[in-house]
C-alpha cells in the first residue's frame, strides 16, 4: 500500500455567524470571523489517496488526472469564491475550517475512487499557517 498526496491552492472569502443570533452574540463567540464584511484565507488543499502501485506504469494514480479530478470537483467551485454564498456543497452549513474539510472530502471520493484500486485516505485543509484540519472519511 502506498499513499501519494497532491496540493492545490485556492483563495476564498467567508463569515461565521448564525442569523438567528444578534452581531454581538456572533461577535462574541466567533470574534473577528463574524466581521459582515467576510474575511478571506489562502487555503492550502492536501488530498492523498491509496492503493498498490501498478507494475505495468509504476504508479498508484496519473497526477495529471488526479491534478484535473481536484480541480473540477473542489477548486472550480471554491477559488475566488464566497465559500457561504457561492458554493452549493457548503449551503446551510457554518462554513470552518472543518466543516469544509469534511465536504471537500465528499466532494472528491467518488470521483477518485472510480479509478481502479485507488482510494481516498485523506483530505487536509491549511486555512492558515498555523491552523488546519484533516478528515479520513467516515
Amino acid at each position: 500500500m502506498i499513499h501519494i498526496t497532491r496540493r492545490e491552492t485556492f483563495n476564498a472569502a467567508h463569515r461565521m455567524y448564525r442569523e438567528e443570533w444578534s452581531a454581538e452574540k456572533n461577535e462574541e463567540i466567533f470574534g473577528k470571523c463574524a466581521n459582515p464584511n467576510w474575511h478571506g484565507h489562502n487555503y492550502n488543499l492536501f488530498v492523498t489517496v491509496k492503493g498498490e502501485v501498478s507494475y505495468t506504469n509504476g504508479y498508484l494514480i496519473d497526477l495529471k488526472q488526479l491534478k484535473a479530478i481536484i480541480q473540477e470537483n473542489a477548486i472550480e467551485k471554491l477559488d475566488h469564491k464566497n465559500l457561504n454564498l457561492d458554493v452549493d456543497f457548503m449551503q446551510g452549513k457554518m462554513v470552518t475550517t472543518e466543516l469544509l474539510c469534511m465536504e471537500i472530502f465528499n466532494q472528491l471520493k467518488t470521483p477518485i475512487e472510480i479509478n481502479k484500486g485507488v482510494f481516498l485516505h485523506s483530505v487536509r485543509l491549511h486555512e492558515t499557517e498555523n491552523n488546519s484540519a484533516e478528515y479520513f472519511g467516515g
